[in-house]
């Protein structure tokens, strides 16, 4: 993909590596640019799942465009946070071309050459793992314990190489001061875990049960699995990079050039960096005067300071919106399907919803109990105010603490499996920024 020109000015990138270190030159540009053009506001967006440079360009370009034109007399400058993610080339995004995707003889999904590619840059030095689960999903061997090995080798491929940080940052709730365990995609049987996966693409695609649907085939749901742990990472790989990097370069920012605001834009799991990037503040820092969550792909609980199902446990980034000077808008969908459906799954916990495994109706259950906020909003945060995005664009909104707006009307397109997720290139949510940070 072309690079494309960036649609606002002046524009800065941020490039960070899985364990959250800047790139320095970049960094140093960023610091001596903002008091050069006398930037006011500084927009920061950090994208979700996302595969190159390029389409991580396209998308802030795209989004950034109606900025000018809607905040004339801003001084505002825009920064795009570059991080290591990816994405299956099976899932749609609004506006883009979708990349055809083989299936076997059967119809299950195989791996493209796109979605190779991208486990194979997500996941340098694993080349020999990313074959044989190709080859495992291309084949589905019949043999009793194949299906195991199939997710043995995705947890090996998604692991964590010591002694880098990363593990430090894949919990959203915290239990008497423990990071929650791994979900059980990871510790269950391999083939209840595809089970469940398969199950709930059928309700997804195609309604659930019905004329012309036979028993599931847990290999359905062996490229779900994949997908899963591959985003389990990214939202580790999210937290590490908004604490250990982008919350302390905000500090630095705030040092060389204490009167700019900073505004904090995320997508997807960019959404649970820019949160984590709270985290990363030096203390008595308050340039951050606003964050915008664009269907957070992380836990509902995370800004809890109780979890209802739990009064020992919380959320890992509770009081954290009190880092803000200024409020932490939180928009979700009903449309995002990749939320909804195979968020909730891929998060439970070990001996948490069984039986969900048996079909796709425990799926309230288990968007409840491991929902996101992409989905749900903020959840279990007294004084949380919640508006329509109609209703939040005609009005003030809150000047502080968590605001949930529903964004259901013009977050809406977008196939299976992940629905609406990525459906975020609006005029309507640009203005939302814009009211959040009192921009103009």
């Amino acid at each position: 993909m072309a690079q494309p020109a960036m649609s606002v000015a002046p524009y800065w990138e941020l490039t960070f590596d899985a364990d959250g270190d800047v790139d320095g030159a970049q960094r140093d540009r960023l610091l001596a640019g903002v008091r050069q053009r006398g930037v006011r506001d500084l927009i920061v967006f950090a994208h979700g799942w996302n595969n190159d440079r390029a389409g991580a360009t396209l998308l802030y370009s795209r989004f950034l465009e109606p900025f000018p034109r809607l905040a004339p007399t801003a001084r505002t400058g825009y920064v795009g946070v570059l991080w290591p993610s990816m994405r299956f080339a099976d899932e749609p995004i609004p506006d883009l071309p979708r990349t055809a995707v083989p299936v076997t003889a059967t119809g299950g999904p195989v791996l493209d050459e796109g979605t190779r590619h991208a486990l194979l840059e997500t996941f340098p030095g694993r080349a020999v793992l990313v074959e044989q689960i190709a080859r495992m999903l291309e084949q589905r061997p019949p043999e009793e314990g194949e299906l195991a090995e199939f997710g043995r080798l995705v947890r090996l491929l998604v692991e964590v190489v010591p002694p880098g940080p990363q593990a430090l940052f894949a919990a959203d709730t915290v239990a008497e001061g423990v990071p929650q365990d791994e979900p059980e995609m990871f510790t269950g049987a391999t083939a209840d875990v595809c089970e469940a996966f398969a199950a709930a693409l059928r309700g997804s695609q195609a309604g659930g049960e019905g004329p012309g649907f036979g028993p599931l085939d847990p290999w359905d749901g062996a490229h779900e699995l994949l997908r899963q742990a591959t985003y389990y990472t990214m939202k580790r790989r999210a937290g590490t990079v908004g604490e250990r990097g982008l919350g302390p370069l905000a500090g630095r920012l705030a040092a060389v050039a204490p009167g700019v605001r900073v505004h904090l834009v995320g997508h997807s799991f960019g959404a649970r960096l820019v949160s984590f990037a709270l985290r990363g503040l030096p203390r008595g820092v308050r340039s951050v005067k606003s964050v915008t969550l664009l269907q957070g792909a992380f836990s509902h609980y995370a800004f809890a300071g109780r979890l209802p199902h739990d009064p020992r446990a919380g959320g890992v980034l509770q009081g954290q919106q009190n880092r803000i000077d200024g409020p932490l808008v939180c928009c979700h969908s009903r449309h995002d399907s990749a939320l909804g459906t195979m968020y909730p799954l891929a998060s439970r916990m070990a001996g948490d919803a069984r039986g969900a495994a048996a079909g796709f109706g425990a799926g309230d259950l288990l968007d409840a109990k491991w929902g996101a906020l992409g989905r749900n909003g903020v959840r279990a945060v007294p004084g949380t105010r919640g508006f329509l995005l109609a209703e939040a664009l005609t009005g003030r909104l809150p000047a502080s603490g968590c605001v949930n707006v529903d964004a259901s009307a013009v977050v809406r397109r977008g196939g299976a499996p992940a629905g609406a997720h990525s459906d975020i290139v609006h005029p309507e949510l640009a203005r939302l920024v814009l009211a959040a940070g009192r921009i103009g």
